[in-house]
This record gives C-alpha cells, sequence and structure tokens, in this order.
C-alpha cells in the first residue's frame, strides 16, 4: 500500500486518505473508496488534490482483514466476534465467565505492524456481550504476509473465555445468638448480590450460633455443609481470621479440611482465609464483605467458581494492583478485625 497526495485526476478508485470539509460541513470522511461521483464532490468542495492510499494485489482492505483476524481469535477463544468498521471488531463474552490473556502471544500479536488487540485484564469477570476485547487494524490495508501472521498468532489463542457453571454455594455466617440480627441478612446479602452478579442463580445461607464451644460448633457446621456436597463455602461473621492457629482454620482442620492461604496483600482484604477438603473449596471472607466496593473476594470469587484451589503464589501474586482503587467508597468496616 502507498500513501500519497494525488491530483483529482488521478485519485478515483482509490481510498481518501483524510477527511474533506468545506464551509464547516464534512464533504466526505477519510477511508471511503473514491468513485466518480466522489471526485466530483471533492472538485466542488475546491479541492484539486487529495491524500489517497493505493492498495496493491499483495493488500488485504482493513475490515476483511480485521474479519480474518477476529475470526482466528474468537474460533480460539471461544468467544463472539463482533465486526465493525474502519478496522476495528469486537470480541465478546458469550455468558458469565472469566477472561485469560496469555501476555507474551498478545504481545507477539501487536508487535505486528498495524495490528493492535486492547483486552480486559486477565483473570476479570466478565458477563454475557461485554466487551472482552478490540482489534483494530490501523492502516487502511495490511500486506497477505502480515494478516496470515497475525492469523497464525491469534489462532494460539491470545485470549480466551472460562464459562462459570452453576455451583453448590453456602454462605456460612456464625457468630453470638444476639448478633444474628446484625450479622446474618448484610453477610447473606452482600455475598449473594456478588454471586449473583458471576450467574449464580441459586445460593444458600445458614448461621450457625457459637457458644459454649465455638470451634467445635463451626467445625461441626462446616463439615455437615462439605458433606452434603457443597462446592464452595464461605464463611463469614465473628471468625475473620488473624492467625493460622485462629478459631476458623482450627475449625476447618476439625472438620477434617486442609488450610492452604491465610492473609492477602490486597486491602481491602487482608483477613482472607482459603481452604479445601477433597474438591470442595472453603472461602473464609473478611468484614469488608458486606461492603459494595470491590475487595479481595471480587478478586477470587471468580476463580474459586471455576473451581481452581488457589495456593499461596496465587494470592500473593495480587500484591501488585492490590489496594484497590474503589477502597474509599462503600460502608467501611466496623473495625481493624474486618479488614
Amino acid at each position: 500500500m502507498k500513501f500519497e497526495r494525488v491530483c483529482l485526476g488521478a485519485a478515483e478508485g482509490h481510498i481518501l486518505g483524510h477527511n474533506v470539509s468545506h464551509e464547516g460541513r464534512r464533504v466526505l470522511k477519510k477511508g471511503r473508496r473514491l468513485g466518480s461521483e466522489e471526485v466530483v464532490a471533492l472538485a466542488r468542495a475546491g479541492n484539486e488534490y487529495v491524500y489517497v492510499a493505493m492498495l496493491g494485489p499483495e493488500d488485504v482492505e482493513e475490515d476483511a482483514a480485521a474479519l480474518r483476524i477476529g475470526r482466528a481469535l474468537a474460533q480460539a477463544g471461544s468467544v463472539v466476534l463482533k465486526p465493525a468498521y474502519g478496522g476495528r471488531a469486537s470480541l465478546c463474552a458469550p455468558g458469565h465467565g472469566v477472561l485469560a490473556v496469555a501476555s507474551d502471544t498478545l504481545l507477539e500479536l501487536n508487535l505486528l505492524d498495524g495490528v493492535t488487540l486492547a483486552t480486559l485484564p486477565s483473570g476479570c469477570a466478565v458477563g454475557p456481550s461485554q466487551t472482552l476485547a478490540t482489534l483494530k487494524v490501523i492502516p487502511f490495508a495490511l500486506p497477505e504476509t502480515i494478516v496470515a501472521a497475525a492469523e497464525a498468532i491469534a489462532a494460539r489463542g491470545p485470549l480466551a473465555f472460562r464459562a462459570l457453571l452453576q455451583r453448590r454455594v453456602m454462605i456460612l455466617v456464625s457468630g453470638g445468638a444476639s448478633r444474628r440480627p446484625r450479622l446474618f441478612e448484610p453477610y447473606r446479602a452482600a455475598l449473594a448480590a456478588r454471586l449473583g452478579g458471576l450467574g449464580q442463580r441459586s445460593v444458600d445461607a445458614a448461621y450457625v450460633e457459637l457458644a459454649a464451644d465455638p470451634e467445635g460448633e463451626l467445625a461441626a457446621a462446616i463439615a455437615a455443609q462439605l458433606d452434603a456436597g457443597i462446592e464452595l463455602l464461605i464463611v463469614v461473621g465473628e471468625t475473620a481470621t488473624m492467625d493460622a492457629d485462629d478459631l476458623a482454620p482450627r475449625a476447618i482442620a476439625r472438620a477434617g479440611g486442609t488450610v492452604d492461604v491465610v492473609g492477602a496483600p490486597v486491602f481491602p482484604g487482608n483477613l482472607l482465609l482459603l481452604a479445601h477438603r477433597g474438591p470442595s473449596l472453603i472461602l473464609g471472607a473478611p468484614g469488608c464483605v458486606r461492603s459494595r466496593a470491590r475487595n479481595v473476594v471480587d478478586l477470587l470469587l471468580p476463580r474459586l467458581l471455576l473451581g481452581e484451589r488457589l495456593g499461596r503464589r496465587d494470592v500473593a501474586e495480587l500484591g501488585q494492583r492490590g489496594l484497590l482503587e474503589e477502597s474509599g467508597s462503600g460502608e467501611p468496616p466496623e473495625g481493624p478485625g474486618d479488614a
């Protein structure tokens, strides 16, 4: 492709390189292939010369190039392609899920001349029809060699959609009998809303009264839920975990579970606990989960619903983006133990 300034007599058949206006009104928009009518309109607007893109036999026009690369991305990533115009196409989510981005492959694609793909962050939760990435072919055309190379890279899956399936989820709120009115509904409502936003249509909740033997009572409740086949158990209430030997970790161990992580480099949400028993996952959520503000649970819940068993490294890697911008909004925690 050549980009040149030519006289109007030589412009027909080529692509207009820039918008052309006359007396405050746009005459023609860039990217339009010029025919005889367009040339006449340009002449009436007082133009003797225009910038045009001259395509060669080896060039693929921007929309056709974007469509080919977009189709390869959509097929490899199990996403929906929505072609637009002007060399742009969008890749959208087919449902509730999590976006995975292969950063090295994405970089390789973006290093090709004239090809750009901008994505949402890897690991973020997405909903039906949400835009995951935008593909833009920068010039009016790309050489066939570049388009073919981009298709090959796209076929390796720089982005992928992982669907969130329906899970058996239980919210287990614990605390003293007199605290139930202040604990149960705030925790249940906040977590149910988050889970509903991730496509989980049926979420149960229960309250465990802690009295003479808190560890034993909580352990019994945890064991009963896991024995019933709960896939994700969310433990909240007056049991925020401050130490690996705290009440909740001891109760989980007593119920036959294994504690994987205590604490997270995320604020709000430092007092996180992750555990498992067999295939069942356990999330000990801090008190900040009652707030609408983003916290550690929003970062981890989509991955837990995918069935991922997360370890210390997975949580430690959250530190670089762990100071959440929205931490100053929403309902504040009641005290240090809720962080």
